[in-house]
């Protein structure tokens, strides 16, 4: 009762506000489990499918590819299915790749960046338009009464209060997804140099089974 008397003394623009802090905490849940499900250790990764191919075994490689539905599995998918291409073919295959795999990964993000500035922006009108409001009232006749004068102004910053309380959390949050996604780029460029360096040394020894 008392955040909803809050909200109704912060005016409409709070529950707006409060509406871009719900979309926000789900983009960055959905971000989140989406990290958790998408990442994949790339040590592990190269080494399995490393000895795949040093055995000449392209059945285990493309059966290790779809192991997961890791980004960096889907990238070695798409070199495995593609081994008889010749280097050229399948270096810009992985490009291509790689940039659909960035793609998920920064999904989302930019509403994010948008939220963190807007919200601020967002409290400080509030507040703004409290404050005019405070004034009009005085000059229609109220006067100037401190205690009332300390309560429009106690109410026309809470607005303030809130859209600072949302875009503080969500910069955060989106310094954290975008140092991930950042990692999965460098991962990810890796990971394509690695598959392309064993195609270059071990491409006419794979066999389909």
């Amino acid at each position: 009762m008392q955040i909803l008397s809050v909200m109704q003394l912060g005016g409409p623009l709070m529950w707006v506000i409060f509406g871009l802090s719900v979309l926000a905490g789900a983009i960055i849940i959905e971000r989140l489990v989406f990290f958790k499900k998408a990442w994949a250790e790339p040590e592990e990764v190269e080494r399995k499918i490393a000895q795949a191919i040093y055995e000449g075994d392209r059945a285990r490689a493309s059966e290790l590819t779809r192991s997961r539905d890791s980004s960096l599995h889907r990238l070695f998918k798409a070199a495995v299915d593609h081994w008889a291409a010749d280097v050229e073919a399948v270096k810009i295959l992985l490009e291509q790749e790689k940039r659909r795999e960035l793609f998920r990964w920064e999904r989302g993000l930019e509403m994010l960046s948008t939220i963190a500035r807007v919200a601020p922006l967002l409290g400080l009108l509030g507040t703004v338009l409290g404050m005019v409001e405070v004034f009009r009232t005085i000059s229609a006749g109220r006067g100037a009464d401190m205690l009332y004068l300390a309560s429009g102004i106690w109410e026309a910053l809470l607005t303030t209060v809130a859209g600072l309380s949302v875009a503080i959390p969500v910069v955060l949050a989106y310094a954290y997804l975008s140092s991930k996604v950042d990692m999965v780029e460098e991962t990810l460029s890796r990971g394509a140099d690695f598959i392309l360096r064993e195609k270059l040394l071990r491409g006419e020894n794979i066999r389909d089974a």
